[in-house]
């Protein structure tokens, strides 16, 4: 066979993502908050955009439909489906013609409005205020009032600098005077200005340093509370006797001293905020109706309407001499059309996503916590005719609000336990059931993981010791021994 170039004629399939369809995808895993974000962007480049007038109706959907209706597919373009599919291809460049340009896609108006929000009106941003002062704020305003010395105030700025979020000095002090080049004395000064501060405590280096200054601002520190307080860790064990023995006080004054602890502060700093929290706004609203079942809607109040601005499209059409300008302008316009396009369809996959996720978890929402289902990103996927990676886009960094507050998506996709009687139960579920068995324990009866295996068992979940262990450490319940010492401290009073 001779060897030498020639043509060949290939015919084949590829997928390729173009970076119209890229950004579609992006925008689903997007919250509404940061969409906002990327449309104001976008506004500000696209000078055919605009922000819309009156709002359009709300989008909702309710969970009862048939499934027909419920079921029903996406716009029949190409690009919706990849769109709604979480699929690419190579989309054609969109062919604009003068009639094209005087209707909308679907209403034949002019200007497709997107209205992506109708609910509750939530309060503006300059009505959420700054926020409280953090602590550094604070005590810093203190020191100029706290001493005159200019080298004092100086390092005693910086070991505020130094504080951690409860207020303690993590630091040791003999490093700070040798990073500053000031006598250790010095330091022992300014700090002793930190801990006159409010709120009292902070500055403290240890636990006990941190309780015995707020007792001594009480006046409070007397020998028997100082021997208190320098021995908290046989407190922490639950060695009540031998405290009491070290103190040398009998079982009422002993009760005594254990209240007056209780009121002090362990961490004086978490008063005070630190960076304002940006609070969470809900994208998916879910309220009851009158019959029984749920209306779900998209939360229509933070994202604007963006339509098409004719009038000025048309004014700049009409200075467009040369063939690069009315390109340019073409481009911009196809821009536009996509944009609210794809953020139509983000609305559409969303609300069917979150329709399905409150048909499934129907449960929850009549009955609490304790009625969680398990739930994987396949069920829906497969529910709703879409890919997983779709869902699990659609559930990224989006919340829903619902009588019983307000939950991330993710919220619902629980891991699974055997359950007697058929189906799971969530795992959720199953924390909530370990949590009200120990807190309805009796003091002088703490329950054993293998006395909640056996009460979880009576309510119909099967598990393992091993199993009860994880969840009761993952929400934050101690073992039996640490239990019973926290409730004898806790009585004795």
């Amino acid at each position: 066979m001779a060897l030498g170039p020639r043509l060949d004629l290939r015919q084949s399939q590829s997928l390729v993502m173009t970076p119209q369809l890229q950004q579609a995808i992006k925008l689903l895993a997007l919250s509404n908050l940061e969409v906002e974000t990327f449309i104001g962007e976008t506004l500000e480049a696209n000078p055919l955009l605009d922000v819309g007038g009156e709002p359009a109706a709300s989008a909702s959907e309710t969970v009862d439909v048939p499934e027909e209706a419920r079921r029903t597919t996406l716009e029949e373009s190409p690009v919706d489906r990849l769109i709604g599919e979480g699929r690419g291809e190579d989309d054609r460049p969109l062919d604009i013609d003068a009639s094209a340009l005087d209707r909308d896609r679907d209403t034949g108006e002019w200007s497709a409005d997107l209205r992506l929000g109708g609910g509750e009106e939530l309060p503006a941003i300059e009505e959420r205020g700054r926020g409280e002062a953090t602590l550094v704020e604070h005590l810093e305003a203190q020191v100029g009032a706290a001493t005159g010395d200019p080298l004092l105030a100086g390092i005693a700025r910086y070991l505020i600098g130094q504080l951690d979020e409860a207020g303690y000095l993590p630091v040791a002090l003999a490093e700070i005077a040798e990073d500053l080049a000031v006598d250790p004395a010095e330091a022992e000064a300014a700090l002793a200005i930190v801990h006159s501060l409010d709120p009292t405590g902070v500055g403290a280096r240890t636990l006990s340093e941190c309780i015995a200054l707020q007792a001594r601002e009480a006046d409070r520190l007397d020998p028997l509370m100082a021997r208190l307080i320098d021995n908290l860790d046989l407190l922490a064990r639950g060695e009540l006797a031998r405290l009491k023995r070290i103190c040398g006080v009998d079982d009422e004054d002993f009760a005594d001293m254990l209240s007056e602890l209780r009121g002090y502060d362990p961490k004086p700093g978490l008063r005070f905020g630190g960076e304002p929290s940006a609070a969470v706004t809900p994208d998916i609203l879910v309220t009851p109706r009158s019959d029984g079942g749920w209306n779900v809607a998209v939360n229509q109040a933070s994202l604007p309407r963006l339509i098409v601005n004719r009038s000025y499209y048309v004014e700049l059409k009409g200075t467009c001499a040369d063939k690069g300008s009315r390109a340019w302008l073409s481009e911009k316009l196809a821009d536009a059309n996509w944009l609210i396009k794809a953020l139509d369809q983000r609305q559409k996959t969303i609300l069917k996503v979150a329709s399905e996720l409150v048909k499934q978890q129907e449960g929850f929402f009549s009955g609490g916590i304790s009625q969680l289902r398990p739930l994987t990103l396949r069920t829906v996927a497969e529910a709703i005719g879409m890919h997983e990676s779709t869902v699990s886009r659609v559930t990224s960094n989006k919340y829903l609000s619902c009588p019983r507050g307000t939950y991330e998506l993710k919220f619902f996709f629980t891991s699974g336990v055997a359950a007697t009687g058929g189906e799971g139960a969530s795992a959720e579920a199953v924390k909530a059931a370990i949590r009200r068995l120990v807190d309805a324990e009796d003091p002088k009866a703490i329950l054993s993981d293998d006395a909640l295996v056996d009460l979880l068992k009576d309510k119909g979940f099967e598990l393992a010791r091993r199993t009860v262990a994880k969840y009761r450490e993952a929400i934050g319940l101690g073992s039996s021994v640490q239990r019973r010492r926290q409730k004898a401290i806790a009585a004795v009073r």
